[in-house]
């Protein structure tokens, strides 16, 4: 009898099991466009306060645009609504009153990958300050599931051109639709077409020993640059000038420390110009440690679309870059 009553609770144990492996095993695809944010809240607390903490948060401008773009396109959804495949929202804020005062973030909830930001609080003022304290871990939660989607996406077609791998003994995954425009010696410039302008990558090296005075780092990145620029990104002809690629000389550029392929790295975001010439738009740079070649990587993504929105094409770019991998790298 005993061992009957242990065998039908093992089995249950196990049904369980299956049960709720099935449940993670057939989540739906999450859907929806790149850099979207479903917000489920009232409408009472949409069109008050607590919206307004949301939208200063979430929908901040992107740093170094030269349209004002938000971080997120943020769609809002009471929660009666909020049902069926709008569940499968990628990237979704739930912000409601409660008898809890909290803010955390869950994991594919609904579908697949799926980041879930949840505030709740007893009174406005608890949830205005959940949603201060936890909107930066959140933006970045959000963010990581767009990249990696970003990349899932442009992974069905790469560019097999292999000019990186040849000249600087790295690999990133771009999409096909990027071919090589310029391949010079310690430099190789790829682009496409976009709408209104065009998309751009570029690589190139400096030593190893370059950037140690963290008193004069704009500065020397900007000499960095430009000096590219003079040399390798030409503008469009102006009788009796000339026209290269520079950084806006009336904007200094955003500097972060951070890590990109396992490595140490800087990340700068700024605007560009062209020297002579009227043409502009935003840049992203990553200053890569490469301590076994004594040199530092440089990848950069920048975008020419005027009158256009870029948020996008420079998400992509960012995508892009971030998937560098060092050939022969210890593990």
């Amino acid at each position: 009898m005993k061992t009957t009553k242990l065998f039908l609770f093992l089995f249950c144990i196990v049904l369980l099991g299956c049960q709720e492996g099935d449940q993670k095993r057939y989540l739906p695809s999450s859907i929806g466009p790149i850099n979207s944010l479903a917000v489920v809240m009232d409408d009472d607390l949409w069109k008050g306060a607590v919206g307004d903490k949301v939208r200063e948060h979430f929908a901040a401008p992107v740093l170094a645009l030269t349209l004002n773009e938000p971080k997120f396109s943020i769609n809002h959804f009471p929660p009666k609504t909020f049902t069926g495949t709008t569940r499968s929202s990628r990237s979704i804020l739930y912000v409601m009153k409660d008898s809890l005062d909290l803010a955390h973030i869950k994991t594919d909830l609904y579908a697949s990958p799926q980041r879930i930001g949840v505030v709740k609080g007893r009174t406005v003022q608890e949830l205005i300050a959940n949603i201060d304290a936890k909107a930066g871990a959140m933006i970045e939660a959000f963010k990581g599931v767009e990249i990696k989607e970003n990349q899932k996406r442009f992974l069905k077609s790469l560019n097999k051109e292999g000019v990186l791998e040849k000249n600087f003994k790295v690999s990133i995954d771009i999409p096909s639709v990027y071919t090589v425009g310029r391949q010079e010696d310690n430099f190789v410039w790829f682009d496409r077409q976009i709408l209104k302008g065009t998309a751009n990558i570029v690589a190139y090296t400096v030593p190893g020993d370059r950037f140690k005075n963290d008193t004069t780092l704009v500065r020397d990145i900007v000499s960095m640059r430009d000096t590219i620029g003079k040399k390798f990104i030409p503008g469009p002809d102006n009788p009796g000038k000339v026209t290269y690629m520079r950084t806006e000389p009336a904007f200094a550029p955003h500097v972060f420390h951070t890590e990109i392929g396992g490595r140490k790295a800087i990340e700068v975001r700024g605007l560009w110009d062209v020297k002579n010439y009227p043409m502009a738009g935003p840049f992203l740079t990553y200053i890569i440690d490469d301590p076994e070649k004594n040199r530092k990587m440089v990848i950069e993504g920048f975008v020419f679309a005027p009158a256009a929105e870029k948020r996008d094409d420079m998400f992509e770019l960012e995508a892009i870059l971030k998937t560098i991998r060092f050939q022969g790298a210890p593990k």
